[in-house]
């Protein structure tokens, strides 16, 4: 079974997305070198944390991470592994991965912040991604910023929380959700699936 490595930037909630990417059918591990990602046959970046604090973190894998991408590994980033594909956050200092062009904006103030619930996915742009996820689904949020990428040919979903923001993008063997499909039920598992087709594949 192909192997998925979470990597642990020192963020929580790692078990739970172990668990998922089981379900979904790949061997999950987490790693913390660039020993582990070097054999993963997937990347998963998780997602609760600061983005300061984790992009720091990335610093010395980074390298393996571009590489891996160049390989064609599958990778996916979750809320805050989402945020960090980009070049920076409002949230404070540091640099992203910066795959893709863009920064991460904090939701309006004329909601509430953080967007804590389920809310509804726009398919803005079908991908394999999101094969059998019909228009309008319910997927779990929770965060207090999002992605402005300047390309947005990527953005596969919008959602609407005080304003369209992006909700997921995918550029070849990139994909990143903006939600937590490992805490998304029925339909987060069927993403996760989708997402372990890249791999098997």
């Amino acid at each position: 079974m192909p192997e998925a490595v979470i990597f642990d930037y020192g963020v929580g909630n790692l078990l739970s997305l172990k668990t998922a990417l089981e379900k979904a059918g790949l061997t999950a591990t987490i790693g913390t070198t660039t020993k582990d990602l070097a054999k993963a046959d997937a990347i998963a970046l998780p997602g609760v944390g600061s983005f300061t604090a984790a992009s720091d973190k990335l610093d010395p894998v980074k390298e393996i991470l571009q590489t891996k991408i160049n390989d064609g590994t599958p990778l996916l980033g979750i809320c805050l592994g989402l945020q960090l594909f980009f070049e920076s956050s409002q949230e404070g200092p540091g640099t992203g991965l910066a795959f893709f062009k863009g920064k991460n904006m904090q939701l309006p103030n004329t909601v509430k912040v953080p967007h804590m619930g389920w809310n509804t996915l726009s398919i803005v742009k079908q991908n394999e991604l999101f094969d059998g996820i019909p228009e309008g689904t319910y997927v779990y949020f929770v965060h207090s910023l999002y992605p402005v990428p300047k390309d947005k040919k990527i953005v596969i979903t919008q959602t609407e929380y005080g304003t369209t923001f992006t909700s997921a993008v995918a550029n070849k063997n990139i994909y990143g959700t903006q939600f937590h499909p490992e805490k998304s039920g029925a339909i987060g598992l069927q993403i996760l699936k989708n997402f372990a087709k890249t791999v098997i594949r």
